[in-house]
Parts: structure tokens; sequence; C-alpha cells
């Protein structure tokens, strides 16, 4: 096969969670420019309309669909909705998280709940309900969860998140779970560690310590815009077919 037919979705169904901004939004309109019909979720309707219209104004088969996921029993229909009017998931990709910032002698059990909840069992729940319903029946599936290297260890000096970088590293042995469980029923599950990639999650870190963390990055540089893309397409892609269990950081070289 011609190496870019091994890159090519045409045809192919995604979903993205947290879809409607930030690296969500780009790692939906990687997934369309490659062919991809893109189904995008998030809470707020006023972005996910934005993103629908930016995404579309591409000449990409996008849709999204209001959604908040930590409310967890309504999952099933969120499946719902996409499978009859889609017929299947190809991808998935679980990019929707939170965090939450105070020292760990402080931390609320509120805040603890809400990162792990949004960061760890949503996406299970949802990943769960899409394999039964898609990916098992059709022995076949890409699922791509969105990690980070705050997961690969523990917390940089003045960055005191105790709960997102546990919810991170507990991700990432997700997808080593899930792709040994699921491996029989050709499907890929791969995780995607980003950065310090400028989002509206790390711009009060970078906004104090932006040029520090260029300094500690081997590539001497942050990650942009279409730093996440390749990996992303290349992990939903049949490039990656004899690919799972596998995490891919994306920052730079900082965690080497």
């Amino acid at each position: 096969m011609v190496v870019k037919k091994l890159l090519q979705l045409d045809g192919r169904v995604a979903l993205v969670t947290g879809g409607s901004r930030g690296l969500g939004l780009q790692m939906a309109e990687a997934l369309g420019d490659m062919g991809c019909m893109v189904v995008m979720s998030a809470r707020k309707a006023d972005e996910l309309a934005a993103a629908e219209t930016q995404l579309r104004a591409r000449g990409i088969d996008a849709r999204a669909v209001v959604f908040d996921l930590q409310k967890f029993d309504r999952i099933p229909a969120l499946v719902d909705e996409v499978l009859s009017t889609h017929g299947c998931v190809d991808v998935l990709v679980n990019n929707a998280g939170a965090t939450w910032g105070a020292p760990a002698e402080e931390y609320p059990d509120e805040a603890w709940h809400k990162v792990m909840n949004l960061n760890v069992s949503a996406p299970f729940s949802l990943t769960r309900e899409i394999a039964r319903r898609s990916m098992i029946p059709r022995r076949s599936g890409k699922i791509i969860n969105i990690a980070s290297i705050a997961g690969l260890r523990g917390s940089l000096e003045g960055i005191t998140r105790i709960a997102y970088n546990t919810s991170k590293a507990a991700m990432i042995n997700l997808t080593r779970a899930l792709a040994t469980e699921w491996g029989r029923h050709g499907i890929n599950v791969n995780a995607i560690c980003p950065g310090f990639l400028p989002t509206k999650m790390t711009a009060g870190h970078l906004d104090r310590a932006g040029e520090q963390m260029i300094e500690r990055t081997p590539l001497r540089r942050l990650g942009g815009d279409e730093d996440l893309k390749g990996a992303l397409v290349y992990f939903a892609s049949d490039a990656s077919r004899h690919v799972t269990g596998r995490y891919l950081a994306i920052d730079g070289g900082v965690s080497a």
C-alpha cells in the first residue's frame, strides 16, 4: 500500500470530546482534514457552534453535540445520538478534562472528585459504551486517550495539581489495560501525552514561567497549534495498525 493511503481517514467517523476549543478543536480539525466525519462534544453550546462553523468552512463534515460528560447516566444517550446519525464510531478521542490547583494537604474533596470523574471515570464510561456497541461488534476501532506528561512524573516546582497528575497517570494505564483486553477485537488503544502547549488550561502557568519552560525544553520552543496533529492522525489511521497500548509524549523533549 502507498504510505500516503495508510494515513487517509476517508469515510470514517470520529468522536472528539472537549472538541470545541484548544487541543480538542485542533485534533478535530486534523481528523476532518484527513477525511473523517467529525462529531464534537462539549458543554458550551456557543463554543461548539463556533467550532462547527470553523470546521465546515474548511470543507469538513462536522457536527456538534452539547453534552456534559460528568453526567454519567446520560452517556448512553450521547452514544445513541452519534450511532443513530452515523451508524458507528471508528475513532474515539478522549480529550475532555479538568484541572484544579491546590497543595495536596489542602486539596478539597470536591476538587479531587471533579477532576478524577471527568479525567478518568467519564472517559472510561464513554469508551466502554462505544466499544460495546460499535467497535467490538465490528472488530475494528481506534481509541486515543489524551493524557499528559504530568502523568509521567510528580509535580513540577510551583505547580500543585495532585488530582490532575494522578488522573493522567491513570489514563496512561487505562490505555494499556484496554489495549491488552481489546486487542483480540481488532481495537487499537493508544495515548498522547502533551507537554505545555498554549491552551486555556496552561495559560496562567505559561504567563508566569513561559520563558523558564522554554529554557528547560531541549527543542527550545513551546508546542504550537500543529504539533499534536501528526501524532493524532498516525494513531487514528492504518499507519498504526500494529501499535497498541503505547503513549507518545509531545513535549519538545522535556520528559526525556
